[in-house]
């Protein structure tokens, strides 16, 4: 681990003062950043704790909830109003990680998190995630557990977050400031897809601070459910997750949102797959067929094929419980 600065902001305005400083770099729970720094990926000359910062979880226009930057994953789960207008959102931070480090991780801090990639954590293997311009060694290597959709030649790696993918279907808009003042950024376009910079992972800007993430209303949300399938039962990034919400009306679905996870270098918003299913029937094949649609664009590796027809089944599967009767997907 290289040598570097610390320093605890006390408030967002000193939190953004030391930000801008050239090397900078803004420390939550350190779940991810303090690993890297162990690898000796990243290499910040100067740690600004932004941990005490934006600890609410507060009320918003319309029964929504914005959710401050600071608030530990723990306390997002627990809190009865997510439980009861957002279960998809608990449910996915309960599959994400242990409980040691739920109870350190921020929500800021998940936003940020790196992939998992092994390539990109060996040091003798290419990675331009890495090593901008120096190649991906995951194409043509053990690939099993990577991305199926949205991928470049450049990178394959898949974004790791769990909670990212139940707000990418909740449409969450994460708040951030900056020199220039605040800004809102749609969950869904604050990552980014590897193209040929697969080293800029999101859209904050030098210096930008994570403030909060507000979950508006939606008539979805509480007939929703967070599905992952994993290798082991706990403690494993997802092959394939999906964050499902369905809002019936006379047997027919009035509107659904899909997300994914374990498929794409962010969480993959389906939307070709509710365009499919808004305004007909609660149906396995109409399941099953919106599946299709938005598999149709994947691109398998040598080792990660079984990722498309597994995530077909587990979008159809996930939406059949939760438009039964009285369903919720278990």
């Amino acid at each position: 681990m290289s040598p570097f600065q610390y320093e605890r902001a006390s408030d967002v305005g000193a939190a953004l003062a030391a930000g801008a400083h050239a090397g900078a770099q803004y420390l939550g729970g350190g779940t991810n950043l303090v690993d890297l720094m162990r690898e000796t990926i990243e290499h910040p000359e100067m740690l600004v704790d932004v941990s005490g910062l934006s600890r609410d979880i507060e009320e918003s226009e319309g029964g929504g909830l914005r959710i401050g930057a600071g608030v530990k994953n723990t306390a997002v789960a627990a809190d009865g109003r997510v439980r009861e207008r957002f279960p998809l959102l608990a449910q996915a931070i309960l599959a994400g990680a242990s409980a040691q480090i739920r109870n350190m991780a921020t929500v800021g801090g998940n936003l940020m998190q790196r992939t998992r990639c092994i390539y990109f954590y060996d040091d003798a293997a290419r990675c331009n995630k890495r090593n901008a311009g120096e190649g991906c060694d995951a194409r043509d290597g053990f690939n099993r557990n990577h991305a199926v959709l949205g991928a470049s030649e450049s990178c394959v790696a898949t974004h790791p977050s769990d909670m990212c993918v139940a707000l990418a279907a909740l449409d969450a808009v994460v708040t951030v400031r900056g020199k220039n003042g605040s800004r809102d950024i749609p969950l869904t376009a604050f990552h980014r897809l590897p193209g040929d910079t697969p080293q800029v992972e999101t859209e904050l800007k030098p210096g930008e601070l994570i403030i909060a993430v507000t979950v508006p209303p939606n008539g979805i949300a509480a007939h929703s459910h967070y599905r992952k399938v994993r290798d082991r039962a706990s403690y494993a990034f997802a092959l394939v997750s999906v964050a499902a919400g369905l809002e019936m009306e006379g047997g027919m679905i009035k509107d659904v949102r899909l997300a994914l996870g374990g498929v794409a270098h962010k969480p993959w918003r389906a939307e070709r797959a509710e365009a499919a299913l808004r305004g007909g029937p609660a149906t396995h094949p109409a399941f099953r067929q919106a599946a299709e649609a938005e598999l149709a664009a994947a691109d398998a590796l040598r080792d990660n094929a079984f990722k498309i027809e597994l995530a077909k089944r587990v979008i159809a599967d996930t939406l059949e419980k939760l438009a039964a009767p009285n369903g919720a997907a278990r």
